[in-house]
């Protein structure tokens, strides 16, 4: 069975590529794991906390809300770095998103943070 995976941009509200989905591996455009996304579209950071889904357009989106959690899931096994085409797609005409939503590589890139970031960041807090 041959693998029909590739490189999909995911962009930011603002039009830039802000990361690259080699299912169910999230990468940012330096090449390092940044998270994961499930089969139901929900993307996790590295150490398995929940950021927020993957839409259509593809952009990370979450809830505003800060009180809207889901429980820690165990992250799939560390990838290799990513080489990512050297060019992009131009982005598709998106949606404004509501006031509830936000785009988490624009408004929040620190939720998906690299490997070797994040758990450093997880040990100061």
């Amino acid at each position: 069975m041959t693998s029909t995976r590739r490189h999909i941009p995911i962009y930011t509200t603002s039009g830039l590529v802000g990361a690259y989905l080699y299912y169910p591996h999230i990468f940012n455009i330096a090449g390092e794991w940044i998270g994961w996304v499930t089969r139901e579209r929900e993307v996790y950071s590295v150490l398995g906390h929940y950021v927020g889904w993957l839409s259509d357009d593809p952009r990370i989106l979450r809830k505003r809300s800060r009180t809207f959690t889901k429980p820690r899931k165990t992250p799939p096994k560390p990838p290799t770095k990513l080489r990512h085409p050297v060019t992009s797609p131009l982005p598709p005409m998106m949606r404004e998103l509501p006031f509830t939503e936000v785009d988490v590589l624009d408004d929040e890139p620190e939720r998906l943070s690299p490997l070797h970031s994040a758990e450093l960041r997880n040990d100061m807090e």
